[in-house]
């Protein structure tokens, strides 16, 4: 089935171009959220979010088991918004990332419904100063091209404006 990553900076225009490429792919799709409300301003983000999205979607969250959700919301084209959000839930609750990308590989190679997964691009910018952050940028990265490499399509918004990296564009 078709699995597309949707990358960016932060803040790049991501969220609302995956929203509407899921709902593109037909009626009632699940929304698979990963953020955790640790503050008042993460609540105000994710209310903006439910908000722009109107009634349309089955929520879902899954801060830690996404592959779980994958697969309790098959059947349905399945948003997962964010990988990000994912992996620094799991570094922080002391979960093997590697294992648990596994599982979501696996999750989304079973799947018979469309999947975007958004993510952020991470490793453009200066080298963080300390271990858990170049940890994180790394494991970022890892999960990244493996989403990638899984995908049958990866689009990197930049300024609100997507750009086709795979298939390339004439291949």
């Amino acid at each position: 089935m078709t699995h597309l990553l949707i990358t960016g900076g932060a803040a790049s225009g991501k969220s609302l171009y995956a929203e509407n490429r899921t709902l593109a792919m037909g009626a009632a799709p699940a929304y698979i959220a990963t953020a955790e409300a640790r503050d008042a301003e993460m609540e105000a983000r994710i209310a903006r979010h439910r908000a722009r999205r109107g009634t349309l979607w089955r929520e879902h969250h899954a801060p830690l088991d996404l592959a779980g959700a994958l697969a309790a919301s098959d059947g349905a084209p399945a948003l997962v918004d964010c990988l990000t959000l994912w992996l620094s839930n799991l570094l922080l609750a002391g979960r093997d990332a590697e294992a648990e990308t596994a599982a979501l590989l696996a999750a989304l190679d079973a799947r018979a419904a469309p999947s975007v997964l958004v993510s952020n691009e991470i490793g453009l910018g200066v080298v963080p100063q300390n271990a858990l952050a170049r940890q994180f940028r790394d494991a970022q990265g890892a999960l990244n091209q493996a989403i990638a490499a899984q995908a049958d399509e990866v689009v990197l918004v930049v300024s609100g404006l997507p750009l086709q990296i795979k298939p390339a564009l004439g291949a």
